[in-house]
This record gives structure tokens, C-alpha cells and sequence, in this order.
């Protein structure tokens, strides 16, 4: 039995599967990853990934028993709480960062579901607090081709959250390509109030398996603005971006130095938006009209316009790390009535991995597949299960992830502790190979 986890309120959701490509020979070289499941009364001890082609989305598929879910009043996971699952972030080559956050309504909740099911004769979904859901937290690293999946260490010893900061997965290779040697896992948030917080990075390494604390990093970035590290990260050119904030731009670093430094890099100047005022938080509404990734060796950012014509705007990042250009500009309006649908206002999904003209665009129901270069749409699928809140639009549009599918990626395993000590750069292949093999025979 496999039930859908969605991070929201819920009081009883089903949703259908979605069936994908599962041979090697017809597998894709990315895919579109929304989100993870969860296969309850499995027994296996890894992953799923329902692969699809691309427009269409995959979906991850995580046994129950590895989460271990708190008992529910109804005894099942569909009576009302928080269930969710999501893919956090991707390293670039493959291997996958997921979250799970449960936590059971508490009665007082529940009872108040309960009366509107009551009062409505129909499933509702109720408002609740931190006082009513305090969910504990689940992270994983998984390959999602061979299912190979490890638990992390709970971050400071609690599963309780402390606030949501984005993380992010970075891997190195003692050959500068191919199956990765190590990864670190990272969380940086920013602690104190105002314009005067200090940043703080939490780093876990697979060498170690252990989370270390690193308070008051170097940084010369601007500070006009409060920064929240809350939206998504990237991994590109040996360093993880924050996007954490699409009105202004991102922050950047190195985790595996020994004293990582921060840096910034601001948006294309027409891209960034004055500080909003006091209770306005215009993060969730750019998070669907505005998107960072990697494509073709480069970061890039993509931006449509919420008016007529819907201008969408392809930027790649200098080799300097300092300045935009613009690659390429295009009105969706005339695309979008070729594509047979025209009303409401298109969202940006994923930017293609392998190819820098393409961008995948949600409108309405549909996920379309536009080369800015040729200015056609090469692709467009159905979608389900789309929300129609602005709030959760955004949700959903953020929570697509690029994943590229390398051809080592089914026969590699997660790096694990002591494959690698020291830094990575002073050691060989042969030193590695040496290691690894002691440690097989201990």
C-alpha cells in the first residue's frame, strides 16, 4: 500500500499514482522529482523512484517502517495532521537530500476537524498552530536510481525544528568527475534580530557522520536587509547557493573549507524588488514566477513577468560569479495560445539541466516545455493534484526539483564513513582504494 505525503494540514487526501519509465534502456538522463510517498507495509530497506519522462513528473517512493510515523488518534496516516515528505535539494549528480516532517494533530485539533466534517457532511481542512502540530523531523540522503537510502543524525540532537532553514547537498570527487567520494549536508541560517543576526552553518559530512556548528562565518555581504535562508539550495561550481531570497539574490559557499566564507550575488538590477513593508512577504509569490538552477555548466536564473505578454527572461551567470547576462527574452502570451490555453498567469517549474534554451512552465494544469531559442512549446502534459491557493502554488512550483540521472548513478553507493579523511584534495585514487578496503576488512 503506498500513501502520498503532501507538507500541509490534512484531513484525509488521496491521491493517484503516478506510473512511470522503470527500464534502464527507456530511462531518461534527468528527471522532474515532485515530491516523495511513502510505501506503507514494505519491508524493503530502500527507495522507489517512479520514473517518468519529462514533462511528467516522478515521484520517490520511501517504506513507512524507515520513518518509523507517531501514532495518529485514527491509528492511520491519513487522519488529521502534518505527513509530509519532500525532496530538500539535489547535488548536481544525482544523489538526493528528503525531509519528513510528522506530526499528529492533537486532540483538541482533531475535535475541531471533526466538527466541521460534522457541520459540512464533507472532508475540510482546519487551520492549525505550532501549539496544535509540532512535528518531529526525518532527513535522508538517497540515491534515487539504485533506492540506496541513509538516515542523518537528527541536527543538535532533537528532531524538533528549530525554524525552517533550507539545506543543501554538495558532493566532491577525488577525480574531479564521476561517482562521488563524499557529500556534506548543510544548513545556514542567520540568528539574532535585525540587520545584525549572525550567520550560522550547521554542517554534517559523510566522512564523519557527525553535525558540527560553525558560529559568526566570515561575510561581505550587503546588509540592507534581513536575510532568511528559507527557500532552496543549489549545488554548482564546488559551492551551495542559497536562493534565499528571489527579490534580491543569493548566498553562497564553500562547505567543505576548513573557514567557509560567504559571498553574494544580487539578481539582474530590473529583477530586484524594494524591501517590502512591514507584514508583506512577497518570497512565496516570486517562489512561482522566479527560479535558480544549473543548466549546461552555468547557474541560471529565470524570471516571467505577471502581466501580458508574460515576458520570460533567461539569465546565465558570468564566469566570475559577479554579473548576469541575458540570454535570452521571450513573450509567452502568443506561446501559451499555441499550446491550446491562455487564462491565468504561468509559473516557472524547473530550468533544464542539459539544456539551456528550455524551461518548463506550469500553467493552469499543465506543465509545458518552452525552447526560448526556437520560441516553441516542444512539450506538454496533464498535471493533477495542483493547487489552486496562491500560497500553496508556490509551494508547489519550488518543490520541483531537476535531477540529473548520470549513467553511473544505479551502481554507485552513498559515500560512508571513512572512505575519506583529511582533505580530499591531497589524497589519490589509490589512497582512497586503499582505505575503502581496510575498512571492508574491519
Amino acid at each position: 500500500m503506498r500513501l502520498p505525503l503532501r507538507g500541509a494540514l490534512v484531513a484525509g487526501v488521496c491521491s493517484r499514482l503516478r506510473r512511470g519509465l522503470s527500464t534502464a534502456a527507456s530511462r531518461p538522463q534527468w528527471a522532474i522529482v515532485n515530491g516523495t510517498g511513502l510505501l506503507v507495509n514494505s519491508t524493503s530497506r530502500r527507495a522507489t523512484l517512479q520514473l517518468a519522462e519529462h514533462p511528467r513528473f516522478s515521484e520517490l517512493l520511501v517504506p513507512s517502517h524507515l520513518i518509523n510515523p507517531l501514532p495518529r488518534i485514527n491509528s492511520d496516516l491519513e487522519s488529521v495532521g502534518l505527513f509530509g515528505g519532500m525532496v530538500c535539494a539535489t547535488s548536481g549528480d544525482g544523489l538526493l537530500l528528503l525531509e519528513f516532517r510528522d506530526g499528529p494533530a492533537t486532540p483538541a485539533f482533531a475535535a475541531k476537524v471533526r466538527a466541521a466534517r460534522e457541520s459540512q457532511s464533507r472532508t475540510v481542512t482546519v487551520s492549525g498552530n505550532t501549539h496544535d502540530i509540532d512535528p518531529d523531523i526525518t532527513r535522508f540522503v538517497c540515491n534515487p536510481l539504485s533506492g540506496e537510502i541513509f538516515r542523518l543524525p537528527d541536527i543538535d540532537g532533537t528532531k524538533k525544528v528549530r525554524g525552517h532553514h533550507a539545506k543543501g547537498i554538495l558532493t566532491q570527487s577525488v577525480r574531479g568527475h564521476g561517482p562521488p567520494d563524499r557529500y556534506a549536508v548543510v544548513e545556514l541560517s542567520m540568528e539574532g534580530e535585525g540587520d545584525k543576526g549572525t550567520f550560522v552553518m550547521r554542517r554534517f559530512f559523510s566522512e564523519t557522520r557527525v553535525w558540527d556548528k560553525m558560529v559568526g562565518l566570515p561575510s561581505l555581504l550587503p546588509r540592507p536587509r534581513r536575510i532568511d535562508m528559507d527557500l532552496e539550495v543549489v549545488a554548482f561550481a564546488g559551492r551551495l547557493w542559497w536562493v534565499d531570497d528571489l527579490t534580491w539574490g543569493a548566498v553562497s559557499a564553500d562547505p567543505f573549507s576548513e573557514q567557509p566564507e560567504l559571498r553574494f550575488v544580487e539578481l539582474p538590477r530590473a529583477s530586484v524588488r524594494p524591501v517590502p513593508g512591514p507584514g508583506k512577504n512577497e518570497i512565496p509569490v516570486q517562489g512561482m514566477h522566479r527560479r535558480m538552477g544549473v543548466s549546461e555548466g552555468k547557474l541560471r536564473y529565470v524570471e516571467v513577468s505577471q502581466r501580458q505578454p508574460f515576458v520570460l527572461s533567461s539569465y546565465a551567470l558570468d564566469d566570475d560569479g559577479d554579473c548576469w547576462r541575458l540570454e535570452h527574452q521571450v513573450a509567452r502570451s502568443p506561446l501559451l495560445a499555441n499550446a491550446g490555453t491562455q487564462e491565468g498567469t504561468p509559473r516557472i517549474g524547473v530550468i533544464d539541466p542539459l539544456n539551456a534554451h528550455a524551461v518548463y512552465v506550469i500553467h493552469r494544469n499543465r506543465a509545458l516545455v518552452i525552447d526560448m531559442y526556437t520560441r516553441k512549446v516542444l512539450a506538454s502534459s496533464l498535471m493533477t493534484d495542483v493547487p489552486a491557493n496562491p500560497v500553496a502554488a508556490a509551494c508547489f512550483s519550488s518543490l520541483l526539483k531537476a535531477c540529473v540521472l548520470p549513467p553511473w548513478l544505479g551502481t554507485t553507493r552513498i559515500p560512508y564513513a571513512g572512505t575519506l579523511s583529511g582533505n580530499i584534495k591531497s589524497k589519490t585514487l589509490p589512497d582512497v582504494l586503499v582505505r575503502v578496503d581496510r575498512d571492508a576488512e574491519n
